[in-house]
């Protein structure tokens, strides 16, 4: 059972978990006095509060925290990642469908740059993914003017400084050359501001196309440009060791009608390709229905069949492992057919 002390917490981090702000963003808005607890103004964050305690911000309620829910998002490119902007061009936010609770952006593309952006209503969680420590590589399809040679690339794999700024060392694969221009796949772990782009300049490489193709074990696949779909709950726990709420998981499905034990293939072109009811886990369309399942042969059980990660996400890596930094995905886009630089 929890402790009445564990289920206190810092103001600050209680806005952040609800989605108000981020964590430092709540914390100026607490020394501007719009914040309000048990209907008292408070001007620091050095204060802890319960489950019970009635919390303003600017004069409305701020509703108890849900659970942490993270989404993928496919950015066009165009728009900003802000939630404002003093230029008055278009934002990320100004795109999401009504029906999404406040959300936050875990990390940033920027205006020109598009693919998979993680969206958190958890600002807790938003601070953990960005965190450098967290070893998450971050994937992207790059295409630049030139003809690159895995020698003009080595720095990038060592590590280059750009106005004084270290961008540490990245994986670079030449995947193709397409008439003047060539196509990379290239992962970092950091994720500054305009990193690639900054680093290719100072080899001389103009780059004229950005695409972020996964975040850590979750990609980009073939998710429409613009639209979201969530992260099921049970994937946050497997990837994130985030815990989830009994109402939350998945009704078990019920048992064919005939003999005990006996299951029944699932509907759906996946069917016939081994695709379970885990295989469909990101709701996509079922398709025509499958034929039936020849039964096997008595005391001959058949194969075991290796349960695929829901659509989007790779699957976990070992225990002490960060995902595989060289899995491939990128949602139709040209795929590695030429020459490979060094990684």
């Amino acid at each position: 059972m929890t402790s009445e002390k564990n289920e206190m917490e810092r103001i600050a981090r209680r806005l952040s978990r609800a989605g108000v702000a981020s964590r430092r963003e709540a914390e100026r808005m607490i020394a501007q006095g719009r914040v309000k607890v048990n209907g008292r103004r408070i001007d620091s964050p050095a204060l802890n509060v319960g489950p019970d305690d009635r919390i303003e911000v600017d004069g409305q309620p701020v509703a108890a925290p849900e659970r942490p829910r993270l989404w993928r998002y496919h950015k066009p490119a165009g728009l900003v990642t802000s939630a404002r902007d003093e230029k008055g061009r278009p934002t990320v936010f100004d795109s999401l469908p009504a029906e999404l609770p406040r959300v936050m952006s875990v990390g940033r593309l920027d205006l020109n740059s598009e693919g998979l952006l993680l969206l958190t209503n958890d600002g807790a969680l938003k601070r953990r993914l960005e965190l450098p420590s967290t070893g998450w590589l971050r994937k992207y399809r790059v295409r630049v003017k030139g003809a690159p040679t895995p020698e003009a690339l080595a720095p990038l794999e060592r590590g280059v400084t750009v106005d004084g700024e270290r961008f540490q060392p990245m994986v670079v694969t030449i995947d193709r050359q397409q008439g003047a221009n060539a196509w990379l796949t290239i992962g970092i772990r950091e994720g500054r501001n305009r990193e690639i782009r900054r680093a290719l300049e100072s080899l001389g490489f103009m780059v004229n196309r950005l695409i972020r193709i996964s975040y850590g074990p979750f990609q980009l696949g073939d998710l429409a440009p613009g639209a979201v779909e969530e992260i099921r709950p049970k994937v946050l726990r497997e990837q994130l060791g985030i815990a989830i709420d009994p109402s939350d998981r998945a009704p078990a499905p019920p048992r064919p009608e005939g003999e005990a034990g006996q299951a029944s293939a699932p509907a759906g072109k996946g069917a016939r390709r081994g695709r379970g009811l885990r295989g469909r886990e990101d709701g996509a369309p079922q398709g025509k229905a499958a034929r039936p399942a020849s039964p096997a042969p008595a005391g001959k059980p058949g194969p075991a069949r290796k349960p695929r990660a829901p659509e989007g996400v790779k699957p976990r890596a070992p225990e002490g492992g960060a995902p595989d930094a060289h899995g491939r995905g990128g949602g139709g886009l040209p795929t590695g057919a030429g020459r490979r630089g060094r990684r």
